[in-house]
C-alpha cells in the first residue's frame, strides 16, 4: 500500500505518483492503466502535455473504481484569465472524461516563454486563474486546488489576495537540486510540497554516490531518489514506461539514515543532457 499525505483543506494524496510529461495520448492510454494495476493510485498530467484523453481512457481500462484513484492536472501556463481558465477546466474534464478532479494546478507563475521573467508581472493574472480554481472548487469540478513552479513572492501573492490556501505547490525537486528554502516557506505556511522529476530523467542515476548508497541499502538508484524526497516530506512523481521500473519505483520500504539524507542533501547536479533545453531545467 502506498501511504498517503494529508494536505491543508482536509483530503489525502497518495505519496507516489506517475508523471506523464511527454508521452503521447496512446502511450499514455497503456502507461496509466498498467500503473493502476501495479499499485498506483495517483496520476499526474497536464493541459499542456497534451494527452488527457489518453490518461483518461487509461483510467477507465483500469477497471478501478473512480474514488480508488487520485487525478492531477495543470491549467496551463498561458493562461491567465479567468474565462480562459475556467472554460480549460471544462476542456480537462471532457478530456478525461470525469466528472471531477482530484488536484488541479496553475502550472506556471509566468507563461514558458517567459520563464521567471523579471520585466512582467503576472500577478494580477495569477490572481484571474487562482479565482478560476476556486471557483471550480466551489463547484466541485476540482476537489483539491494548487500551485505549480511558485516561488515565494508568487505564493504570497495567492495568500494575500486568494480566499484558498494553496493545497500543494509542485516543483522541481531531486538529489542534488533542492530548494531547501522555498520547500521550508511551504512547509511552514502548510502547503504540501510535490517533487516532479525526481530522478531528473535518468540523469542523477549516473552518480557514484547514488550508485554507491542504492547498493548499501539494496535498491535501485531510482528507489533511493524516490525515497530521498520522501524523507523531505515532499510527495513523487517519478516518471517511466518501463514496466519493471514501474515497479522497481515502488520499492520503497526502507529509511536513509539521517548521516546519508546529509550526504545526499550536499550534491549538485545541473546537467540534464537533452532536458537542458526545457525552463524548468535551464532556468530561462
Amino acid at each position: 500500500m502506498i501511504e498517503t499525505f494529508k494536505m491543508s483543506d482536509g483530503n489525502r494524496i497518495p505519496s507516489l505518483g506517475v508523471g506523464t510529461w511527454l508521452i503521447s495520448d496512446e502511450k499514455a492510454e497503456v502507461l496509466v492503466s498498467q500503473a493502476l494495476k501495479l499499485g498506483y493510485r495517483h496520476i499526474d498530467t497536464a493541459q499542456a502535455y497534451g494527452n488527457e484523453v489518453g490518461v483518461g481512457k487509461g483510467l477507465f481500462l483500469s477497471g478501478l473504481p473512480r474514488e480508488e484513484i487520485f487525478l492531477t492536472s495543470k491549467v496551463a501556463a498561458e493562461l491567465k484569465s479567468y474565462q480562459a481558465v475556467t472554460a480549460s477546466i471544462d476542456a480537462s474534464l471532457n478530456k478525461l472524461g470525469l466528472n471531477d478532479i482530484d488536484l488541479m494546478l496553475i502550472h506556471s507563475p509566468q507563461p514558458w516563454n517567459k520563464w521567471r521573467d523579471k520585466t512582467n508581472d503576472y500577478d494580477q493574472g495569477n490572481l484571474e486563474a487562482w479565482r478560476a480554481l476556486e471557483d471550480a472548487q466551489k463547484a466541485g469540478k476540482v476537489k483539491s486546488i494548487g500551485l505549480s513552479n511558485f516561488l515565494r513572492e508568487d505564493i504570497e501573492n495567492i495568500l494575500k489576495n486568494g480566499q484558498v490556501k494553496p493545497a500543494v505547490n509542485q516543483i522541481l525537486t531531486h538529489v542534488g537540486n533542492v530548494p531547501f528554502d522555498l520547500i521550508e516557506y511551504c512547509q511552514r505556511e502548510g502547503i504540501l510540497l510535490e517533487a516532479y522529476s525526481p530522478i531528473a530523467h535518468g540523469q542523477v542515476l549516473k552518480d557514484k554516490t547514488i550508485q554507491e548508497l542504492a547498493k548499501k541499502y539494496a535498491v535501485s538508484p531510482a528507489s533511493l531518489c524516490i525515497k530521498y524526497v520522501h524523507q523531505l516530506g515532499m510527495v513523487a512523481l517519478p516518471k517511466t514506461e518501463n514496466p519493471e521500473h514501474l515497479l522497481s519505483n515502488m520499492m520503497l520500504d526502507f529509511n536513509i539514515s539521517r548521516h546519508d539524507m546529509a550526504l545526499l542533501n550536499k550534491l549538485q547536479f545541473t546537467d540534464y543532457g537533452n532536458y537542458s533545453t526545457f525552463p524548468v531545467f535551464s532556468g530561462k
